[in-house]
Formats: structure tokens, C-alpha cells, sequence
């Protein structure tokens, strides 16, 4: 599991506050998010409006590399918010995920105690008021002093709030699926030893999900469903011009044009947004101006992760590039 707290994200220079709530309206959303890098389609920014407003949290799927993640990176940064990150895997428990207490300070502690327990108990009238102290201690062993708060609850301590960023959420069991239900619906935790945490301002939770596997109809219905598609070349375009500053446009529209193209054909992983930027970052580092057969042959690796599937598009690079 990967636990991630920051306030201060990656992707673009530190953006000026003006007091505009970039949450009055979805055309407001469109022009914040671009302001930190990331562009959104009015679909994208529609949904993202309600969660914020309805207080849902908001299931991403997609395909891998189509901005789901980046999304919340984003969306802490537009609003100045720590972002608390919990990766999911086959296994997460709620003691990764919650809390677990700190076995080895109370293992020290024990020790520590260990020569005062006879002259604690020692005075004791009776066995009953000896184990009445003895509970005491063992209380205290189980309070906030020995907890060790994992990445939800640490969200819900967030005194003005954060984006949580449950990733992946379809690679984790179907038992911590419903282990998050509570989270999910009423923003708050139940730890046995301290009763029932509530957050003081409830945290801007996005789900992200590949589709590995069908999440349960109770979680989708705590959550609004957002789908990220594969771009459009336009918007294909102009996420590429942002991500890749100084990138010529007519490169961009050539590059852009192969990889759509490319996403007709039949691979094991066709390339998506991110396999898009990577390409154009590449191209740049190379002094590239134009896209030729040779070039596109010997980068072609930074947008295919498979070998078969580099195999099957390397007789039809001249095919590809000459489509508009």
C-alpha cells in the first residue's frame, strides 16, 4: 500500500490565487483545471461539480493511462488541499487501510512497567480491585498515543479537509469493498477501542477503478460514475500542447493522427493519453520537427509495451502516417 500525503503536487508551476471559486460553476471547473494542467471535458467537469456540491464521492473508470489519477492530483492542487493516496491490492485489510496500534511501543512500554507492577497491584484489598487496575492499564495501551492512523483515517482527521484518492479499488478483495461502505456513505469509521470517528469536514473522495473486476452495486451506489473515454484528436491535441510546452503544432496534429491511428488496429494495450505525452516528450528530446518511418520505427517502443503488438504495427507505419 502506498500512503501519500501532499500539499504541494507536481505537474505545472504554482498557480495565484484570485478568490474565484473555481467550483461556481462547471465552465468556472473547465478553466481551474486547466489552470493546473489538466484538460477536462465538460463531461469530466460536470461530474466533478456534483461531487463536490452533493458531498459523493466519485468513481473514475477507464482504461489505464486516460487521466483517472491525475484527475484528483489535479483537483488537490486547484484547491490547495493535502492529498491522502491509499493504493489497493489484493489483500488490503483494514489494519493497512484504517488504523493499527503501535505493537512495538507497547511492547516497550510493557517492559518499562514491568518492575512497578508488583508495588501497583501490591496494595490492592482484593483480587477483583487488582484486576479492575489492571484493566485500567490495558486501556491505556489501546489509546491515541499507541494508534497509528492509515490513509482513511487520516483523511477524516483532516481539520479542513483533503482529496482522498482510493486508486485502483478493483484490484483490492470484495471484502474491503464493503469494509469502505461506511467511508463512503457517512464519512466516518468505527475503531472498537475509541467508538466512532466522524470527519470534521468530510474529505473530496475519488475512486479510480481499470475495470479488472465488477465492483459491487453498494459502492457504485454511494458513488457518482464518471467513465473516462480515449480522447478525441482535438482534445488529444491540446492535452499534448499543454503537457508538452514548446512542442510544435504541426507535430502534435501528425503525432496525434498516428496514435489514433494506431488505436484502430488490434494490439494487446493500445496507447493511451499518457503513452501520447510520453511519445511527444520523447520526440522533443530528439530535436524532432516532423514524423518519419525511421523515427516513428525506432521510438515506436515508448507507446507500445508489447512486443507482439510493436511487430504488427512496424509494416504498417508508412500506412499510418499517411492518414489524415
Amino acid at each position: 500500500m502506498t500512503l501519500t500525503i501532499s500539499n504541494s503536487l507536481p505537474a505545472g508551476a504554482p498557480i495565484e490565487r484570485t478568490g474565484a471559486d473555481p467550483f461556481a460553476s462547471v465552465e468556472a471547473l473547465v478553466e481551474g483545471l486547466g489552470s493546473v494542467g489538466y484538460i477536462a471535458s465538460r463531461r469530466i467537469a460536470t461530474a466533478l461539480y456534483m461531487a463536490v456540491h452533493l458531498q459523493k464521492p466519485i468513481l473514475v473508470e477507464g482504461s489505464a493511462g486516460v487521466g483517472k489519477t491525475e484527475l484528483a492530483l489535479s483537483t488537490a492542487r486547484l484547491i490547495a488541499k493535502p492529498l491522502i493516496r491509499m493504493q489497493c491490492y489484493e489483500g488490503l485489510d483494514e489494519s493497512k487501510a484504517l488504523y493499527e496500534w503501535k505493537y512495538g511501543k507497547q511492547l516497550l512500554y510493557t517492559q518499562i512497567l514491568k518492575d512497578r507492577m508488583g508495588a501497583t497491584l501490591g496494595d490492592a484489598p482484593s483480587m477483583d480491585a487488582a484486576m479492575d487496575r489492571l484493566h485500567g492499564m490495558g486501556d491505556l495501551f489501546f489509546s491515541e498515543p499507541f494508534l497509528e492512523p492509515r490513509p482513511l483515517m487520516q483523511a477524516l482527521r483532516q481539520d479542513d479537509g483533503c482529496v482522498l484518492l482510493i486508486d485502483e479499488i478493483d484490484k483490492s478483495d470484495e471484502a474491503f469493498e464493503a469494509f469502505l461502505l461506511e467511508v463512503l456513505s457517512a464519512y466516518q469509521v468505527s475503531v472498537p477501542e475509541l467508538g466512532v470517528i466522524v470527519a470534521k469536514t468530510p474529505p473530496l473522495v475519488f475512486l479510480t477503478s481499470n475495470n479488472v473486476r465488477d465492483l459491487g452495486d453498494a459502492l457504485k451506489r454511494r458513488c457518482l460514475h464518471l467513465h473516462i473515454p480515449l480522447p478525441e484528436p482535438a482534445l488529444e491535441e491540446k492535452i499534448v500542447a499543454t503537457r508538452v510546452p514548446g512542442i510544435e503544432a504541426a507535430l502534435t496534429e501528425k503525432l496525434v493522427a498516428f496514435v489514433q491511428g494506431l488505436r484502430t488496429i488490434d494490439l494487446r494495450k493500445a496507447p493511451s493519453i499518457s503513452e501520447t505525452v510520453d511519445w511527444a516528450r520523447a520526440l522533443v528530446l530528439l530535436h524532432a520537427k516532423d514524423l518519419d518511418a525511421a523515427l516513428v520505427r525506432d521510438t515506436l517502443n515508448v507507446i507500445l509495451k508489447f512486443e507482439q503488438d510493436i511487430a504488427a504495427v512496424e509494416p504498417q507505419i508508412v500506412e499510418l502516417l499517411a492518414r489524415k
